[in-house]
């Protein structure tokens, strides 16, 4: 029973308008979505507002980052912003290579994420990490929120705030790693990492627009290797220092995971004693 509400959400699918094949695959999936819908074209190059030193990238991921995944972050960035900019509450940003629950969609983008204290959801992840329950009963009885912590991967599809787009474009102004390695970043940028689970969405088996070009090995200076090692141990203890913090969270039981349903009864119960 989602939290009916008077919140604007918007979606938006990031999608190259040269991508035809992939723009129609998702256009004929999408028509029975039950709901509107609109393509964000694409960057192919580094978005004007941000800075990109080839050398802080590979001393901070290990090689530079390529034009895809350039294209790729400014993508995402330019969505924040289009947020920003309008009168929309929330963005539900898709990539256009999904197949798409769009019955949960139309459920979630009816849900007050600011209201819960959520302000980016992830409604997929590429990779399995350590995890702990956030919220149970979300939306549907079989769904929860989990909150990840490490390098989960991937930007197909999330929902994210206006509040939480501003914090995000702030952090984010220097481009140092692939977009979905710097959101997974919670300890940097203090932002939870969260997902829905079982996933509302799932990613289509087709080649990557990024490219493979990124996965070639590069010839790295001694000095440059060094500070890549150090950079990797310090987020590796960060991790575990994220990890190790909640357990205590929870231990002292200051972590609850809440449930999503049980607190919309309340909601209701509580407005109509009160009418």
């Amino acid at each position: 029973m989602p939290d009916e509400t008077n919140i604007v959400t918007k979606v938006v699918v990031i999608s190259l308008e040269s991508a035809k094949e992939r723009r129609a695959r998702f256009s004929s999936r999408a028509l029975d979505a039950g709901m509107d819908w609109q393509y964000l074209p694409a960057y192919t190059q580094l978005h004007p507002a941000l800075s990109y030193i080839e050398s802080d990238a590979i001393a901070f991921k290990g090689r530079p980052l390529r034009q895809g995944e350039l294209g790729c972050y400014s993508s995402h960035y330019a969505a924040w912003e289009s947020l920003i900019e309008g009168e929309a509450d929330q963005y539900i940003v898709m990539e256009d290579d999904i197949i798409v629950d769009w019955a949960f969609v139309r459920k979630i983008s009816k849900v007050d994420l600011d209201a819960l204290g959520i302000g980016y959801l992830r409604l997929y992840c590429q990779l399995p990490v350590n995890n702990a329950a956030f919220m149970r009963a979300f939306i549907d009885q079989s769904r929860s929120i989990v909150e990840l912590f490490g390098f989960a991967s991937g930007t197909q599809a999330y929902v994210v705030t206006k509040a939480t787009a501003r914090k995000l474009m702030a952090h984010c102004k220097n481009v140092r790693a692939p977009i979905d390695n710097e959101l997974d970043r919670s300890w940097s940028h203090g932002i939870p990492n969260l997902t829905v689970f079982p996933f509302p969405v799932m990613e289509e088996s087709v080649p990557s627009g990024i490219g493979v070009d990124r996965y070639e090995k590069i010839s790295v200076p001694t000095f440059v290797r060094a500070r890549i090692f150090l950079n990797r141990k310090r987020t590796r203890w960060q991790i575990r220092g994220l990890r190790l913090s909640h357990a205590v969270k929870r231990l002292l039981g200051c972590a609850p995971a809440v449930n999503y349903l049980n607190l919309q009864s309340q909601k209701l119960a509580y407005t109509n004693k009160n009418k």
